[in-house]
């Protein structure tokens, strides 16, 4: 009885530790993750540089061993300090960190999977529980719904450019021709996106004075269309923020931590919740 209250109580402080941002531990624990990651990405960079890698080759491999094993041990910290590890097996993280984990293994069976190792670039979204900047989960949510209010007129708009595209690029054809570049519909439709983005990359340009004409007019019509999009949604925005005015719920922010259920992993609670909201599980 001893030995299992004293197993539940490292695995415990080990879950604490690992899971939740919110103490001095767990804090330190995400930073120094956190700076590994970092150094981690940076090593397959320079690992992509032919002359850095043939000069520093076996110096850049101990780093990237190093890093593996740390990440391999945390990885199976993470499944054997919460009660139901599946659920951190197949969660968004819990993917990714797997999948920065075992590159370096597969280098050694499959020629060329270390490239893989860019993956660990996606782990540096744990910044957002360093900085905890979950108290802004209320923000992002305003954002969603604005952003899932504007999907229809978006979509009509985009329509509506493609179109537009569709006839624009027809008409250079007509006025440019093979001389210039636009030796198919499909060539000027290209490029009548690529300008009205403001991309530009000039590997077809117009000659003829017409067609530099109808080029000027759809420069300046990919500015207006730029806009459209960003009023759209910010009206939706908007509008949001009003409704939530009117309504109160301003005075009643509900504030998040980044404290994980050591059931299930969920994070994302209350601070005055005592129970997980997902299994149930006290916290």
């Amino acid at each position: 009885m001893k030995k299992y209250k004293s197993q539940v109580k490292w695995k415990s402080k080990l879950h604490e530790v690992i899971y939740e941002a919110d103490t001095p531990s767990g804090k330190f624990f995400d930073i120094v993750l956190f700076i590994l990651i970092i150094l981690s990405v940076i090593l397959v960079m320079l690992e992509s540089i032919e002359g850095i890698d043939q000069e520093y080759h076996r110096t850049l491999l101990v780093l990237e061993w190093i890093i593996t094993i740390f990440f391999t041990i945390e990885y199976i910290a993470r499944l054997i300090s919460i009660k139901k590890p599946w659920k951190y097996v197949f969660s968004f993280y819990g993917i990714i960190d797997f999948l920065s984990t075992i590159p370096l293994y597969l280098s050694y069976i499959l020629a060329g999977s270390q490239v893989l190792l860019a993956v660990r670039a996606f782990r540096l979204l744990r910044i957002f529980r360093i900085l905890k900047l979950v108290k802004f989960i209320g923000e992002a949510s305003q954002l969603k719904t604005a952003l899932k209010a504007s999907r229809t007129k978006i979509a009509v708009f985009i329509y509506v450019v493609l179109i537009l595209s569709v006839i624009l690029g027809t008409l250079m054809y007509i006025v440019e021709g093979n001389e210039a570049g636009f030796t198919s519909i499909p060539r000027s439709i290209y490029w009548t996106i690529v300008t009205l983005t403001t991309v530009g990359y000039g590997d077809i340009t117009p000659v003829t004075s017409l067609g530099q004409l109808l080029a000027a007019i759809i420069m300046i019509l990919g500015y207006g269309i730029i806009a459209v999009p960003t009023g759209i949604v910010t009206a939706e925005f908007a509008r949001s923020n009003n409704t939530d005015g009117k309504n109160g719920d301003k005075d009643d922010v509900v504030h998040v931590n980044t404290q994980a259920c050591p059931s299930c992993g969920k994070e994302g609670h209350r601070d005055d919740a005592t129970h997980c909201f997902n299994c149930g599980h006290p916290l």
